[in-house]
């Protein structure tokens, strides 16, 4: 079993900046995919960003070049650096873990861009 406990959401001006971090408790961290995944009132979830065990990352077009991924095994963390926020970036930021055909998911952290 894995925990997933997400923090750093908030409120944040456009042209903004917020870290998010996602700590894994539980089962082997290291061997998983994690990633970010977002909601917005009446949206689906969609996928943010991922990033694999050995480092590989991939970026939703909506944020390439402004979000940035990134793992610390050691910590049993990952992060989201957003940067260049925009009004349409408030949502709901969910981690997730996979491994193994299972997903893992947080209870969610609110990102609010609003001026």
């Amino acid at each position: 079993q894995v925990q997933l406990v997400e923090s750093g959401g908030g409120l944040v001006q456009p042209g903004g900046s917020l870290r998010l971090s996602c700590t894994a408790s539980g089962s082997i961290f290291s061997s998983g995919v994690m990633g970010w995944y977002r909601q917005a009132p009446g949206k689906q979830r969609e996928f943010v960003a991922v990033v694999t065990s050995r480092g590989s990352t991939n970026y939703a077009d909506s944020v390439k070049g402004r979000f940035t991924i990134s793992r610390d095994n050691a910590k049993n963390t990952v992060y989201l650096q957003m940067t260049s926020l925009k009004p349409e970036d408030t949502a709901v930021y969910y981690c997730n873990f996979y491994r193994s055909g299972t997903n893992y998911w947080g209870q969610g952290t609110q990102v609010t861009v609003s001026s």
